[in-house]
């Protein structure tokens, strides 16, 4: 595993760099992996902008993620769910950072109602895509807070896994 990280990672040899490798002569940070171990979100610059790509790993090339990135917004700090389908991240439009959480099933983004326009950073999501943690500093100091996002979500869970119900 850890000789085809080296080689998905390593630019090809006397050959230019293509857009659907995973570095490029851009900032490529941020890397966040899904829980399956396939998917690899990061932030880069290729563009001209600050954008989330995803990257397969086992295949080697970028993953398409149709409206995710908008032209008037910087995007950061990913983290995936189990599967990727989830990706939580901040988006900050104007000065005001706000969770974001695109759904790949959809190919859509909505920020998260979280009810305040205080600081928020470091998203992280659970596995199954139902729970956000981030940092907050609502209360004029960074704290953590959790974001249940109720029963009624899709989870992000592999095939033929069973479902507990709380």
């Amino acid at each position: 595993m850890l000789t085809g990280l080296i080689v998905a990672c390593s630019p090809p040899v006397n050959s230019q760099i293509e857009p659907t490798t995973l570095n490029s002569r851009y900032t490529e940070e941020q890397p966040a992996l899904s829980g399956n171990g396939r998917f690899l979100a990061f932030v880069s610059n290729r563009g001209g902008t600050r954008q989330i790509l995803m990257y397969d790993l086992q295949q080697q090339q970028l993953v398409d993620l149709p409206s995710l990135n908008r032209r008037n917004a910087i995007a950061e700090s990913p983290s995936l769910s189990y599967t990727g389908r989830y990706i939580a991240y901040i988006a900050n439009e104007r000065g005001t950072p706000v969770i974001e959480l695109y759904d790949q099933a959809t190919q859509r983004s909505q920020i998260l109602p979280l009810g305040y326009r205080r600081g928020v950073r470091n998203p992280s999501i659970s596995p199954d895509g139902r729970t956000i943690v981030f940092e907050t500093s609502r209360r004029g100091q960074w704290d953590i807070e959790v974001l249940d996002r109720g029963f009624d979500v899709e989870l992000d869970i592999p095939d033929g896994s069973p479902v507990s119900q709380e």
